[in-house]
């Protein structure tokens, strides 16, 4: 069945809670409805909402999330050395999703959470994302700090998926690649000062009932090619009913070039070993040569999680919308597999 672009903006779900169209979009026309969602008693228990940004510098990838699971509620930072592939990374979970309110509009409404130990605060505007996070005994005290704003025009598209996953459940998720940045990074005693040239970032907002038993794939890529463009790649398997619209997606200089499905390759008894992406269409064949892995797991009874993130530099061919073929060559990026009871 061919993927289904949805390009008129309405509601999100309809009054029994289910996805009122599903596929994929280019900008998020669909206002989410949480309030619809999971009918009854249960409902503020299966809702899954996050906030994830991801910033590349040259040498190192920073990441800040909020997030709320029904259950509970998590906030966390991790930075990536990629010069060396050393990784720092500190949790902060709250039963209950006590101190954390995500908003239901992807480009409207400040989130912030302060527990002492984490600071973290995500203000979107017109035209730009700013990014904040403190967290004083990061890294075994050394600290980190995380001032960045991240531009987002007009004119930039993202990939938008209305995925449903069976019965009422379903996956509302944007994400935005190639975002020029500009600010600062504080680790330790050592300072970033990223600069909008060499500083990329991108956003993984989501928002869903998913089952309790869940998986999926993802992989991500931003980089500046040598002429100056910016390219962004977001690729997903794994989850949901995706025959209507996948995540599939390249970006150059901020517009959306569609892929369909993507099959990922890759060892699970060696996760480091080069994973291969490639597209039934002959438009993507890829390999992302893994220089660091990034290993999260929780186990808090009722929740459980194993993420493994590798980090490496993608290699290979990627075909745009008209034809025209990239030949990529150390690409930043990342894959990763992510298995769920939540």
């Amino acid at each position: 069945m061919s993927e289904h672009e949805i390009t008129t903006a309405g509601p999100l779900l309809t009054r029994d809670g289910r996805l009122a169209e599903v596929g994929w979009a280019r900008r998020p026309l669909r206002d989410a409805n949480l309030d619809q969602a999971a009918p009854g008693r249960l409902r503020r228990w299966r809702l899954k909402r996050w906030d994830y940004y991801g910033i590349w510098t040259p040498d190192l990838f920073v990441s800040a999330t909020l997030s709320h699971l029904g259950y509970a509620a998590l906030a966390f930072v991790y930075v990536v050395d990629l010069r060396d592939g050393t990784i720092a990374e500190q949790t902060r979970i709250h039963l209950l999703g006590r101190g954390i309110d995500l908003p239901h509009d992807s480009d409207a409404g400040a989130v912030a959470f302060d527990d002492g130990a984490i600071r973290l605060a995500f203000a979107p505007a017109p035209g730009e994302r700013r990014v904040r996070a403190a967290a004083p005994a990061f890294d075994g005290g050394r600290g980190l700090s995380i001032d960045l704003v991240l531009a987002t025009p007009p004119a930039h598209e993202s990939i938008v998926v209305c995925t449903p996953l069976g019965g009422d459940r379903f996956y509302y998720n944007r994400k935005l690649n190639g975002l020029r940045g500009a600010g600062a990074v504080a680790w330790g005693t050592r300072t970033v000062a990223a600069t909008a040239e060499h500083t990329l970032g991108q956003l993984d907002w989501g928002r869903g009932v998913w089952p309790y038993r869940s998986y999926w794939l993802w992989a991500s890529g931003n980089g500046v090619l040598p002429d100056g463009r910016v390219f962004g790649l977001n690729l997903g398997a794994g989850f949901g009913d995706l025959s209507h619209g996948t995540e599939n997606a390249l970006f150059l200089d901020g517009r959306l070039h569609k892929l369909g499905a993507v099959t990922f390759a890759f060892d699970r008894q060696r996760f480091t070993r080069p994973w291969h992406l490639r597209d039934a269409a002959g438009r993507l064949d890829l390999e992302l040569e893994v220089s660091a892995e990034r290993v999260a797991r929780a186990n808090l009874g009722l929740i459980r999680s194993a993420v493994h993130q590798c980090f490496g530099r993608y290699r290979g061919v990627a075909v745009l919308d008209d034809g025209t073929r990239l030949d990529l060559d150390g690409v930043p990026g990342f894959a990763e597999e992510h298995v769920a009871r939540w």
